[in-house]
């Protein structure tokens, strides 16, 4: 367990920069309710990456940092208990919906205003506040 909270702790600091130049194994099938923590934690990492750079495109976010890595190391790690998924696998998942996320610069900000309420409320059910 300390490897995967390393690991994602790291992943987490690294969206949207690429895993790695070998292959990585078909990615897993994820229900609804992965892809939803997966897309929740892409948002949080670069809501959190806006907020380091003093941007206003994540200036109706709460701070992310502590909680929000938190919320990404959880999703990683069950994400590897759920599937099977290795960490490449699981790092190449969060760097496709970073990448979703980010594919229009012009619409960034309106995809994470879209989904500011529904990944507040998982991470207030999986990190609470205080």
């Amino acid at each position: 367990m300390t490897m995967r909270i390393l690991f994602a702790a790291l992943a987490f600091a690294a969206i949207p920069i690429p895993v790695s130049a070998q292959p990585v194994p078909p990615l897993p099938t994820l229900d609804l309710e992965q892809e939803t923590t997966v897309r929740c934690a892409a948002a949080f990492a670069i809501v959190s990456s806006e907020q380091g750079k003093g941007s206003g495109i994540a200036a109706q976010w709460p701070a992310l940092g502590t909680r929000g890595r938190e919320f990404f190391v959880r999703t990683g790690a069950q994400l590897m208990d759920e599937t099977g998924a290795t960490r490449p696998q699981v790092q190449a998942l969060f760097a496709r919906a970073a990448g979703e996320l980010r594919a229009d610069p012009q619409a960034l900000s309106a995809k994470l205003e879209g989904l500011r309420a529904p990944c507040l409320s998982l991470l207030d059910l999986a990190v609470p506040p205080g």
